[in-house]
């Protein structure tokens, strides 16, 4: 997958991931993104049902977003993983600096609520298209 799609799907705010049900039905969530060198990462509570449809199913599909959901891009599929606690704090790294203020207060309030093992970053993986004659 080409950086400029990475860079599109990074640059803004929300990112769009849809998750898998085990009867094949696509759940929406929007969440803040970041890029960490060739993937998209994402933050998100341990025990959501998100992180429980990825352990099941890690294929998922990526759309650009706003707040509400609403895709501003066209989607892309892609692979998700669950990371470990290294990369979860290099994840919230990434996020206090993307979103600034509002991101640390995100951060801290969670950390808070939750402890540092209450959230978990997922890395998500664009999947290679096939070269097209």
């Amino acid at each position: 997958m080409s950086a400029d799609v990475l860079d599109r799907l990074s640059a803004g705010k929300y990112l769009l991931v849809t998750t898998y049900k085990r009867d094949g039905t696509g759940v929406p969530t929007p969440v803040w993104v970041v890029r960490d060198g060739d993937t998209l990462m994402v933050w998100t509570v341990a025990d959501s049902w998100k992180v429980k449809r990825i352990r099941n199913r890690a294929d998922v599909l990526v759309t650009p977003c706003d707040v509400r959901g609403n895709p501003t891009g066209e989607p892309h599929p892609a692979t998700a993983e669950i990371c470990d606690a290294a990369t979860t704090a290099a994840c919230r790294t990434l996020l206090a600096r993307k979103y600034g203020v509002l991101g640390r207060l995100t951060l801290l309030g969670s950390r808070v609520r939750r402890g540092t093992s209450g959230t978990v970053a997922l890395r998500i993986t664009l999947d290679a298209r096939p070269d097209r004659p």
